[in-house]
């Protein structure tokens, strides 16, 4: 199914990015998009790639563990990951759960319209 696909290819590149470049991140989010980060919540563009820059670690490493996508309305995807991260010179890797939902614009890009992170303790 198309939707897998995609969804794979983001999870790839969002992780990628996220783990060599974060501040790169920035364009997959919009305006109207919203991040979730440990329930801290974040409105807009500007302000979610400033909270991203802001996390208090310099190297992180993401485990991808499992994920699965299902379509919603509108030619929407929703993602959810399961998996580990080591930051810094941490030994130990932290559990952490992800979901997405990606939309298109109206020019038909995909981007992500929710993110929503909590670190599983």
């Amino acid at each position: 199914m198309e939707f897998e696909n995609i969804a794979k290819q983001f999870v790839d590149h969002y992780y990628n990015t996220f783990d060599t470049n974060r501040g790169a991140l920035a364009g997959l989010y919009r305006e109207n998009s919203m991040m979730t980060f440990q329930s801290d919540k974040k409105l807009g563009a500007a302000t979610i790639a400033q909270k991203l820059a802001e996390l208090p670690f310099q190297k992180v490493k993401h485990e991808i563990r499992s994920f699965e996508s299902q379509p919603t309305p509108n030619d929407g995807i929703i993602i959810l990951v399961a998996g580990a991260l080591l930051v810094d010179e941490e030994q130990n890797p932290l559990n952490y759960a992800q979901t997405f939902q990606l939309v298109k614009d109206p020019a038909g890009a995909w981007f992500l319209f929710n993110d929503i992170f909590t670190l599983l303790v």
